[in-house]
């Protein structure tokens, strides 16, 4: 079930001193409403017409945030932007979190920390803070990149991209670089990915996009 918390613990995050991480690894997974994986030729042709939500997920191995102890804990951010993601924001965007149902009240607002530095100017304007369960399991697969994401109303579900069964142009590269700084990613097909919860001005259901990133993040 899914709880909900006052935003007024977000914004006071914000006038924090700087943020410390020791140790800090894990998964991380994305997927958005626009292929990243793609030719130029594509690409532009969405400009500003795609790729305006993405679901993004850290799952922490090890380590803790600002002395707080995050091992076995993971967050979820739920963005709505408003130009391609990818591209300069003319705008602010908003965000939802997922924040794990397992972390105490520290944890919370280390988790909350944790993903608003990853993110950056994504999550800097948070409407609502969602509690649940956050499950991020990888599957074994060739190429490395067949994971789930189970989080309240979000999901995510990935494949290895097929050299032959995705390539549309011939030309095909990672266009658009994930959205969370510092993580060693690859090009994923999402399988399923949306957000069908509350918080937003919409919410989206797709399927066979090749818009994933899927990898790790690694804090010193």
């Amino acid at each position: 079930m899914l709880r909900f918390c006052a935003l007024a613990v977000v914004a006071s995050l914000a006038v924090l001193a700087p943020a410390q991480a020791a140790g800090l690894t894990g998964q991380y997974v994305e997927a958005r409403t626009t292929d990243v994986w793609t030719g130029p030729c594509f690409a532009n042709a969405d400009f500003n017409l795609t790729g305006k939500n993405a679901v993004m997920a850290w799952k922490v191995d090890k380590g803790s945030f600002d002395d707080v102890n995050l091992a076995g804990l993971g967050i979820v951010a739920i963005v709505e932007a408003r130009d391609t993601l990818g591209l300069e924001q003319t705008g602010p965007a908003k965000a939802v979190l997922i924040v794990d149902s397992r972390a105490t009240q520290a944890q919370r607002e280390a988790l909350i920390r944790f993903a608003q530095r990853q993110a950056g100017a994504l999550l800097k304007n948070v409407v609502q803070v969602q509690s649940a369960e956050v499950s991020l399991n990888a599957c074994q697969c060739k190429g490395n990149s067949c994971v789930e994401l189970v989080a309240g109303k979000a999901h995510i579900k990935t494949r290895c991209l097929d050299a032959h069964h995705d390539k549309a142009c011939g030309n095909e590269t990672a266009f658009f670089p994930p959205l969370a700084r510092g993580v060693n990613a690859q090009p994923a097909a999402a399988v399923e990915h949306g957000y069908q919860g509350e918080g937003l001005q919409g919410t989206w259901r797709e399927f066979e996009r090749r818009g994933a990133y899927v990898g790790s993040f690694e804090i010193r």
